[in-house]
């Protein structure tokens, strides 16, 4: 982007910790070296969006709401949270007992797009951490906006009939 020598921000409502809720999504642009394809078109550092979460008391009271009620199938379950498809995206609806609200956004490779984003003046929240499906970093940009970033370096979910989660597939 002409001009900037850093990104325009996707922000994200984050309540992890004593966190703060930001405001809805733009987009964030990789500038410089790791930041274009080899074909030299820019790319973006955010893939797209992975979740949104959603903190719920019970999750059995949840299921029913957003499932039963609403019509949200059930993709996969924890004993903390589960994911539910939404109509017109691979993006999944989670609910959870633990976190939440949030979104969180995915990456191709998160120590790359994470040095990427401080380079450009963004800082963690706090240090990588690993997901049973990969890795996520929580990052604040300039603006003060909360972001989680993640990758699926591990893979996805595997389910049994009943959709509780039996491992991760590469």
């Amino acid at each position: 982007m002409p001009g900037h020598n850093a990104f325009t921000y996707l922000p994200r409502l984050l309540v992890r910790d004593n966190f703060s809720r930001c405001p809805p999504p733009a987009t964030l642009y990789f500038q410089g070296h790791g930041g274009t394809c080899r074909n030299g078109q820019e790319i973006l550092v955010f893939q797209k969006i992975d979740c949104v979460i959603l903190r719920v008391s019970d999750l059995d009271e949840g299921l029913a709401f957003y499932s039963h009620t609403l019509g949200h199938k059930l993709l996969w379950r924890t004993p903390d949270a589960a994911g539910l498809a939404m109509a017109d995206t691979d993006a999944e609806l989670v609910l959870h007992t633990k976190t939440g609200p949030e979104v969180d956004l995915l990456v191709p490779e998160l120590a790359p797009a994470l040095a990427r984003f401080e380079a450009a003046g963004g800082e963690r929240v706090c240090e990588p951490f690993e997901l049973p499906i990969g890795m996520a970093a929580v990052v604040r940009d300039p603006f003060g906006n909360v972001l989680t970033m993640l990758d699926q370096s591990k893979g996805t979910f595997t389910t049994d009939a009943d959709r509780n989660v039996t491992g991760v597939e590469p």
